[in-house]
């Protein structure tokens, strides 16, 4: 399954928005239509994000206040800005050499994804492995196999996955709509868990290994992941669980000197005080809705990127 794609002129993206109940393509021909996709999470996953902003730059033609503007549609997430600056580093080339960059970014996430998996499967020891996981790092999240998930992929096709434990991941729901939509496609033995349930799942055993994603990984080691995944990392080290991170090296920002430097999106009460246009809460409830949060280094057990194992 490819998640994002550069079609006859235009970009081709699944908008994540109508899964699982249906699997929809967009033709995205604009800079602002791709900026809606983005904030509106029709397309989303830090590596699926690096190409988006990449083919983004051929949309745009050249005009830097629409870069400007696509560079900044998801601060938290590192490497939107990063595709749409390796893209645009080639506009004084003409147009077909921006489009010929942004089409090698897709093509080496496609290989990246493949040896993250390849690299954190070989990392895991045990021969049945019940992993978990929170939000989505599928092949959702990137152009194609995915990168936490991706390793669960890899195992499953080694023979070596019992079963995983996906969090829903409040408040969208990525591990309820996307994860398991995907786990089924691939035939995957999972469950879904209530986020709250997560580390209480760890400490009663039975869980071999954390993998969770990375929007942006500080130079430090310190990671920002869905919000979710601090709470799992403390789960996971009470436990003695190992806790994985399963990032491309493009995540990794050398100009962000620790978490504590990382710009945290807050999207707004309306996602918290209602589901999928349900109002869940009283009508002028205010609320809090940080998508994001920062797991320290000292509770990350290892980063997988497609080239090196990095144990913070």
């Amino acid at each position: 399954m490819r998640t994002i794609d550069w079609v006859d002129g235009a970009i081709e993206l699944i908008d994540q928005t109508l899964l699982p109940d249906k699997c929809v393509t967009l033709r995205v021909h604009t800079v602002d239509e791709l900026v809606d996709a983005i904030r509106r999470l029709a397309v989303r996953g830090a590596p699926a994000l690096g190409v988006a902003g990449a083919l983004g730059v051929v949309l745009a033609d050249g005009d830097q206040e629409l870069i400007a503007r696509l560079r900044a549609a998801r601060p938290t997430a590192v490497n939107l800005a990063w595709g749409v600056d390796r893209a645009a580093a080639r506009l004084g080339e003409g147009r077909e050499a921006v489009l010929a960059a942004a089409l090698r970014l897709r093509d080496d996430d496609i290989a990246a994804c493949r040896a993250m998996g390849e690299r954190g499967a070989d990392l895991l020891e045990g021969d049945r492995l019940r992993i978990m996981t929170v939000c989505n790092t599928g092949a959702l999240a990137a152009v194609e196999h995915g990168t936490a998930l991706g390793v669960v992929r890899t195992l499953h096709e080694r023979g070596r996955l019992a079963e995983v434990l996906a969090l829903e991941t409040r408040p969208l729901l990525q591990g309820a709509r996307l994860t398991t939509w995907e786990l089924a496609r691939m035939g995957a033995p999972h469950r879904l868990v209530a986020d709250s349930a997560g580390p209480y799942l760890l400490a009663r055993g039975g869980v071999d290994a954390v993998l969770i994603g990375a929007d942006r990984i500080a130079a430090n080691g310190d990671t920002a992941n869905k919000i979710g995944s601090y709470a799992l990392a403390l789960g996971a080290e009470r436990a003695g669980v190992p806790f994985v991170v399963v990032a491309p090296e493009s995540t990794i920002d050398p100009g962000t000197p620790t978490g504590g430097h990382i710009e945290i999106e807050d999207r707004g009460a309306g996602e918290i005080v209602s589901i999928r246009g349900v109002r869940v809460a009283p009508e002028g409830t205010d609320a809090i809705n940080p998508a994001f949060d920062v797991t320290p280094r000292d509770l990350i057990t290892a980063i997988v990127t497609e080239s090196r194992v990095i144990r913070p």
